[in-house]
């Protein structure tokens, strides 16, 4: 007899079906993915060379389960520089990526039967990291036309006596919504009237274009000691594979992730610790050149898709995805064949034009498909053509 709790845990759909485009490229089919949720840039060559410069001198062995001490003094400077925190390096937790620090996170706040809300649409793996903590997910919708945030009445009718936490993720995927400040004070006076966790997920908080980042923590220290932020290199640093993330909590929830971390991880990956403290103080040019380069592809990709029949979307704020409203294609046939949902939809274009993009249901909303412009603008300007010719049929 396997685990019955992890036999229920869903495979992601996002690492699925770019999977399957990989393969099909790499078969030799010209293929334009829409799926990956990585920027297509280089990471920075101070990083990089700061990695070599950490695997030449040696120095390479075991951290500290939390992470390198002076790593841990760079997140704390950049949150109190970029987001008015003021945070220890006892309170700093540093891991395998962002995902990993979320996994932390339930390990160390959740109990059989707690309850965790979750906006839909919500990134795939918010549920699955929720179930495996002996957690339970409980899903609010979220309105297109409202910006596909939360709002005050459902997240107090979602509210009760087991409710652990509220997931925000600002700027969000799959959605690119960001909250506003007005917004993000009031669910953190929902929060703290409640006395429930928050886990602001901010890793995509420097992919924002126009305005600046906030986070929820910074609103005082009653919230700040309810919530648990989680960001990372990621997506910011074009540093995917380096796999470093890191949570801002107080020190008793830092306390049980580092003993759950170092059981189950020993320490992140030390010559990516020394490259993340490049690019926490090093230059930040890089990092301007990226979202110079993500606006021009957004506004392309937004205009284009509101062009196309029977296709919509709205314009994000923040990351680097876009959530194409597809409920007029549901119900129609195309070459013979009905399209019942997203997933219908995502395997016509892969398979009919060679498109690769997220079938919403993955995110909780069938109704939709998501494309990341992660990519390059003749590869947005190809895809989208062949989506319109698929769409027109």
């Amino acid at each position: 007899m396997l685990s019955k709790k992890n036999s229920k845990i869903s495979p992601s759909v996002t690492l699925a079906i770019t999977a399957k485009a990989k393969k099909m490229k790499a078969d030799g089919e010209d293929v334009v993915s829409f799926g990956a949720g990585e920027p297509d840039f280089n990471t920075p060559k101070n990083i990089r060379d700061k990695a070599i410069e950490a695997i030449e001198g040696g120095d390479i062995g075991y951290t500290s389960s939390s992470g390198l001490p002076d790593l841990k003094k760079a997140i704390c400077n950049k949150l109190k520089n970029d987001n008015d925190l003021d945070y220890k390096p006892e309170n700093i937790v540093v891991s395998n990526g962002a995902k990993h620090s979320l996994f932390n996170t339930f390990q160390a706040i959740l109990n059989p039967g707690d309850e965790v809300i979750i906006p839909i649409p919500y990134w795939v793996s918010y549920p699955e990291l929720v179930k495996m903590a002996d957690g339970k997910p409980v899903f609010v919708e979220t309105d297109e036309e409202k910006g596909f945030k939360y709002t005050k009445e459902a997240l107090v009718e979602a509210i009760n006596e087991n409710t652990k936490a509220i997931l925000l993720n600002s700027p969000s995927n799959p959605t690119g919504t960001v909250y506003t400040e007005e917004e993000l004070k009031e669910i953190a006076e929902i929060a703290v009237e409640n006395n429930i966790y928050i886990v602001s997920d901010e890793i995509y908080e420097k992919l924002i274009y126009s305005g600046k980042h906030i986070s929820v923590a910074s609103f005082g220290e009653k919230i700040k000691n309810l919530t648990i932020v989680i960001n990372g290199m990621s997506k910011c640093y074009a540093m995917t594979g380096w796999r470093i993330g890191y949570t801002a909590c107080n020190k008793e929830i830092a306390k049980i992730m580092t003993n759950v971390q170092s059981h189950a991880t020993s320490n992140p990956n030390t010559v990516a610790q020394y490259a993340s403290i490049e690019a926490l103080n090093g230059n930040q040019d890089a990092l301007d050149e990226m979202v110079k380069a993500f606006t021009e592809r957004r506004n392309y990709m937004v205009e284009k898709i509101n062009s196309i029949n029977n296709l919509s979307c709205r314009k994000p704020e923040g990351a680097f995805y876009v959530m194409i409203n597809i409920s007029e294609v549901i119900g129609k046939e195309i070459d013979g064949k009905v399209i019942k949902g997203s997933m219908d939809f995502a395997e016509y274009l892969l398979d009919t034009v060679k498109v690769a993009v997220i079938p919403g249901a993955g995110f909780g909303s069938d109704n939709y498909v998501r494309l990341s412009y992660a990519t390059s603008l003749d590869n947005i300007k190809e895809g989208l053509k062949r989506l319109e010719e698929a769409v027109n049929k």
